[in-house]
């Protein structure tokens, strides 16, 4: 038995399965094993799931494995899987071949992530967030801490939670590990009841979304942390845009300005905004530029003032449809940017629009000499089966730039597939992937 894992008595301690890379040995997260009588489990953070069937101990059992990017050699009826035994307080290991670039690491946000070593007694030190489900994340520096924001936000305690952006804050250097099992300890803000909270109360119905958050000085050297937000209605339906700013007494974002109203048939503001995740880029003159968007498609100075300025807004000319080095062209979906100190480029990480073989699950990589580009070719570095993996972020402050591991993440959900099964835990939630940016198999996109 493990130690410290109390059971009740006349309970079974469960059987421990642990699925590794091949390549590695590394734990893999987000594989699912399936019984021939259709019983599910998932792996963990740590790769683990703990095997706890009565009705099998003993009993040799086949476990399908299935997971996005990785597999196991079908056998001569195209079965993928393995033969184990489960017996009580046991262990088996299994062995996936991963067949993608990117390495998954495992799930930052949510409920759970060490669920089933926990059943084990393993990882009890872990805290849980109090949270179950978080949309699209956004990350900046600030004032010494590393300022996350994410979107519409699940609750243990209702179907529906709150919608006007959760966050938190973390060190410097918050991730666990750059190999798996890995998390990050989030400090959320949360109310007097000591429960996560919205930190973007802007007046009028609906979510209020937040894009385009970074931090910018101002004339006189202060930090201002701010962002472009959104009320949605009717779902999907934006009537307002406006900025706002970070007030650290309050500890929530207020409203600067209104930019839009929507007054007709029109889907949103037009081009030129700040939206997006940011890059900021200092030219051969000298001076600084504040990116969106990747490909960019917007750009302003980048100081405080200018950001507030809609007069010194500019739109930068970009193709939203890329080059691949097999030839095809992709469309992008969502895209972000970033300087890399070790590949001395530009690099962007695309969410592919209307993939396969899922339509917005589709994950390429690519490097250009400017973040105006020109970019590519694009090489495919995630996949994800029926499943949609959107709003990809580059965790450049996640990892030593001297070095080649490049972290991305995105929201991995059913939403926006044909896929009516949600994955239990990991759905709408953020995931995380390594690249290694000296894998052989990246020199396709590498023009120098």
């Amino acid at each position: 038995m493990a130690a410290g894992l109390a059971l009740p008595a006349g309970a079974r301690v469960p059987f421990k399965v642990t699925v590794i890379d091949k390549e590695n040995g590394w734990p893999v997260p987000l594989v699912r094993l399936t019984t021939t009588s259709d019983v599910e489990f998932y792996t963990d953070n740590a790769g683990v799931v703990a095997f706890d069937l009565p009705e099998f101990m003993g009993t040799e059992t086949w476990l399908h494995v299935f997971s996005h990017g990785y597999e196991v050699a079908a056998d001569g009826f195209g079965n993928r899987g393995q033969r184990v035994t489960p017996e009580p307080g046991g262990a088996a290991t299994i062995t996936i071949e991963r067949k993608q670039i990117a390495k998954r690491l495992g799930r930052l946000t949510g409920a759970g992530l060490f669920a089933e070593s926990q059943k084990l007694g393993e990882f009890e030190k872990w805290q849980e967030s109090g949270l179950t489900g978080q949309d699209t994340v956004q990350l900046t520096r600030y004032k010494d801490r590393l300022f996350w924001l994410w979107g519409d936000t699940n609750l243990p305690g209702y179907p529906l939670g709150f919608f006007d952006t959760s966050g938190a804050t973390t060190s410097l250097d918050p991730l666990i590990s750059l190999e798996p099992p890995t998390g990050i300890k989030y400090d959320y803000f949360r109310s007097k009841e000591g429960k996560p909270r919205g930190v973007a109360k802007m007046p009028g119905d609906g979510p209020t979304w937040l894009s385009g958050f970074v931090s910018l000085r101002d004339a006189r050297g202060r930090e201002h942390l701010v962002a472009t937000y959104a009320k949605i209605r009717n779902q999907l339906e934006p009537y307002e845009f406006g900025l706002v700013e970070w007030n650290d007494r309050a500890e929530n974002f207020e409203q600067v300005l209104v930019f839009w109203e929507k007054k007709g048939d029109e889907k949103g503001p037009p081009k030129p905004y700040p939206d997006g995740h940011p890059l900021i880029w200092k030219d051969k003159q000298g001076k600084e530029w504040l990116y969106f968007n990747g490909p960019a498609d917007f750009r302003c100075p980048a100081t405080y003032e200018a950001w507030k300025d809609r007069s010194t807004w500019e739109k930068v000319e970009s193709s939203r449809m890329l080059d691949t080095v097999d030839g095809e062209r992709i469309e992008v979906a969502s895209a972000s940017v970033a300087w890399n100190e070790y590949r001395r480029r530009w690099v962007m990480v695309v969410q592919q629009k209307f993939g396969k073989p899922s339509g917005f699950g589709e994950v390429w990589y690519l490097e250009g000499d400017s973040p105006e580009g020109p970019w590519g070719p694009a090489v495919k570095v995630a996949t994800h089966e029926n499943y949609t993996f959107y709003n990809v972020q580059i965790d450049w402050q996640l990892s030593d730039p001297k070095t080649p591991v490049l972290l991305f993440e995105g929201t991995y959900t059913h939403t926006f597939s044909s896929n009516p099964v949600k994955t239990p835990r990991y759905d709408y939630n953020q995931v995380l992937y390594r690249l290694d940016l000296d894998d052989p198999a990246l020199k396709k996109a590498q023009q120098n």
